[in-house]
């Protein structure tokens, strides 16, 4: 792939899905893409050797993918993209937060950099999207956030709700219909065992959630904003 050739729309989902996926393991497995991106291994596989090819990433048999710099610049243009398309979604054509995932995927391939960044000024140059996703700088600098996840936060220790990071739908419903949105002050009362639910303080009403769900619910908590200087 040549320094003006225009990615396709498959090759934008696998490297975003690399990048996605790079954020809970170094080396991407070929299975893990697989699942992802809801192709067959094979398919995989051709992909990536393709991108080697392209010098967008590092594949290893047994060993998955990583991406390269050049592999990792796209990818990031791409979440840059796809994340200020949420926001105006939401902020100006007043799209609920359930329906922006799917609509911005459509989106992010259709639209060229001049409108994007025409997009990103009219909403004020933005730093995160309706999910509380830090959006990636035009240079590809994307903003490390401090959080953990409602199940780990310890009882009586204060924070606030500062990502939602399922693209469920149904999930983000669920939470919201729950009082689980963000910016929402949060303070665990108590954490059934088992992986039971949680019962916590939002914006000081009494609120149960499940386990599961509350693995998506990311809080940074007061102590941390402090030490950061927020």
């Amino acid at each position: 792939m040549t320094e003006h050739t225009i990615p396709s729309k498959s090759v934008e989902d696998f490297l975003k899905a690399v990048f996605t996926l790079q954020q809970q393991e170094e080396r991407v497995s070929t299975n893990t893409l697989r699942d992802a991106l809801s192709i067959t291994a094979p398919s995989v596989t051709d992909m990536a050797q393709r991108l080697v090819a392209a010098g967008l990433v590092d594949y290893q048999k047994y060993r998955g993918v990583v991406l390269t710099e050049a592999g990792r610049e796209i990818a990031l243009k791409v979440i840059r993209r796809h994340r200020l398309i949420e926001l105006y979604l939401m902020r100006e054509l007043s799209y609920e937060l359930r329906e922006v995932h799917g609509e911005a995927e459509r989106l992010e391939h259709a639209v060229s950099d001049h409108f994007i960044e025409a997009l990103a000024r009219k909403l004020g140059n933005p730093h995160f999207d309706p999910h509380g996703d830090p959006i990636p700088s035009p240079e590809g600098v994307i903003a490390e956030q401090h959080l953990q996840p409602l199940t780990l936060l310890v009882p009586g220790v204060k924070g606030t709700i500062a990502r939602l990071k399922t693209n469920d739908s149904e999930m983000l419903q669920h939470m919201l219909d729950r009082g689980f949105k963000l910016n929402a002050h949060i303070e665990v009362i108590e954490r059934d065992p088992f992986n039971g639910p949680i019962t916590a303080h939002v914006e000081g009403k009494r609120r149960v959630i499940g386990h599961h769900v509350a693995e998506n619910i990311l809080v940074a908590t007061d102590s941390a904003m402090d030490s950061s200087g927020c």
